[in-house]
């Protein structure tokens, strides 16, 4: 009973030739039986005194053979297993914590379609870069908040992604330096090594708290790179009401991506500052980092097991099968 609650066919594909090869086989037999056609032309009783003297014998049908055979070689094909072999389990250390900028200013339209729809974009990127590491999710306004912990599904954080924009945010502001804290608590949590926290932001308002807070984690073995989501000259700020927002003297309030302190706050971390342009270079040194310092280690947490192919102990059958079907006499 439990070798019949494990079967299962791993190729079942090949069972569909089952009965196309047992048609066959039928079809070949009624064709030899018909005499070529002969037995149309030609009356019975004049057809059986030309036939050649056979010894009085009639040879033998070898079309069951043939469909056992053809069967025998489907079944094999078609992979039948019932047992399943246990392997170790071994997972890279390597972590990236994604920290992403959720700030009333990341609705700003210098880039297109907007800064936070460009920031999306590039955490596609880096997800589709991140391979076997860790990876996790934080976004920041005024305050923190993890949107997914360290995990392997990478699928998950990808379909998380759509809904992320400042609107959902319950207040606003732009506040790194606790989102940095965040990063680095998740990441001891989710017990992950040589992490590398990657930072997609236009600007914050706490530097000297950022830049503290990038230092510490660096001190960790965690290095801080930043991402600049904008440009240099900047795009006008929205009012809530309708409108752009406006400065205390009547000109308009511009959202300008000051890239030396995005460049500092990488120097703080350890780590590398990049615009959207450079987002590839990036993405291969995040790698190169992860191959240099990663080390595939036993998990013994996780059991893996994967199914035998039971198709080989039918091959001596087939191959018994094949050596009747080449024994003389069969026609």
């Amino acid at each position: 009973m439990d070798v019949i609650q494990h079967f299962q066919f791993l190729r079942p594909a090949w069972l569909l030739t089952i009965p196309l090869l047992w048609g066959l086989s039928i079809w070949l037999a009624r064709r030899r039986n018909h005499e070529g056609g002969w037995a149309q032309l030609i009356d019975p009783e004049l057809l059986s005194s030309l036939r050649l003297d056979a010894g009085g014998k009639r040879g033998q049908s070898p079309w069951p053979w043939l469909a056992l055979a053809w069967t025998l070689a489907a079944l094999a094909l078609s992979g039948p297993s019932w047992q399943q072999a246990p392997s170790l389990a071994y997972r890279g250390s390597s972590a990236w914590m994604l920290v992403l900028d959720l700030s009333p200013s990341m609705l700003a339209a210098d880039v297109t379609p907007n800064r936070v729809t460009r920031a999306r974009y590039a955490l596609d990127d880096l997800l589709n870069g991140a391979q076997d590491a860790r990876v996790g999710l934080v976004a920041f306004s005024d305050e923190p908040y993890t949107v997914t912990p360290m995990t392997d599904d990478v699928a998950t954080i990808r379909a998380l992604l759509p809904p992320l924009n400042p609107d959902i945010m319950p207040s606003a502001g732009d506040n790194l330096a606790p989102a940095l804290e965040q990063a680095g608590k998740l990441v001891r949590q989710g017990g992950g090594k040589n992490a590398q926290v990657v930072v997609l932001t236009d600007g914050f308002s706490d530097p000297a708290a950022a830049f503290t807070a990038a230092k510490k984690l660096q001190a960790q073995n965690i290095t801080v790179s930043v991402v600049g989501i904008g440009t240099r000259t900047g795009a006008p700020l929205s009012r809530t009401g309708g409108g752009f927002a406006q400065n205390k003297q009547g000109h308009l309030d511009l959202a300008r991506l000051d890239v030396e302190r995005l460049q500092q706050l990488a120097s703080s971390g350890g780590g590398r500052y990049a615009d959207l342009a450079q987002l590839p270079s990036l993405i291969g040194y995040l790698q190169a980092q992860a191959d240099r310092t990663s080390r595939a280690t036993e998990n013994k947490d996780i059991r893996v097991a994967h199914r035998l192919d039971g198709g080989v102990w039918l091959l001596p059958l087939l191959l018994l099968a094949t050596a009747l079907l080449a024994r003389r006499g069969w026609l």
